[in-house]
């Protein structure tokens, strides 16, 4: 199939399918003898593959090592989890981050009188050096 086949196929843009050719997420495609692209149903998987691990928030260092991981099949299940693992972890300090920074904001708008006048501690504290 070629690119826009395979773009449909795996709800992968085809910008996006060049890009994860060039840095070796998936493999260099095939040409046909007009020198367009042609993916297979494995290449297909692939991407759907990688699709999903985007999804999850999966950085593309990380899901270079999980697709490479998912074509050994001598791999070792607890390489795939202790991944998944550290993963979680990223996510659980980028969630704490997040709430931190949503109380503080909370916090500044029950400050705010919301009302006419020009004083604003949201924007009083924006000043401060923290």
């Amino acid at each position: 199939m070629n690119i826009g086949q395979a773009a449909k196929a795996s709800g992968v843009n085809a910008k996006l399918i060049r890009h994860y050719e060039s840095i070796g997420i998936i493999p260099k495609a095939s040409r046909s003898e007009s020198g367009y692209r042609k993916y297979s149903e494995s290449d297909v998987y692939t991407l759907c593959f990688v699709k999903r691990a985007r999804t999850l928030g999966f950085s593309m260092k990380d899901i270079k090592k999980l697709v490479s991981l998912w074509r050994n099949r001598s791999r070792k299940s607890s390489d795939v989890k202790a991944l998944t693992l550290a993963h979680v972890r990223e996510l659980e300090d980028k969630i704490q981050a997040l709430q931190s920074i949503r109380n503080t904001l909370v916090d500044l708008a029950l400050h705010c009188h919301g009302d006419d006048r020009p004083t604003c501690p949201i924007l009083e504290d924006f000043t401060k050096k923290k």
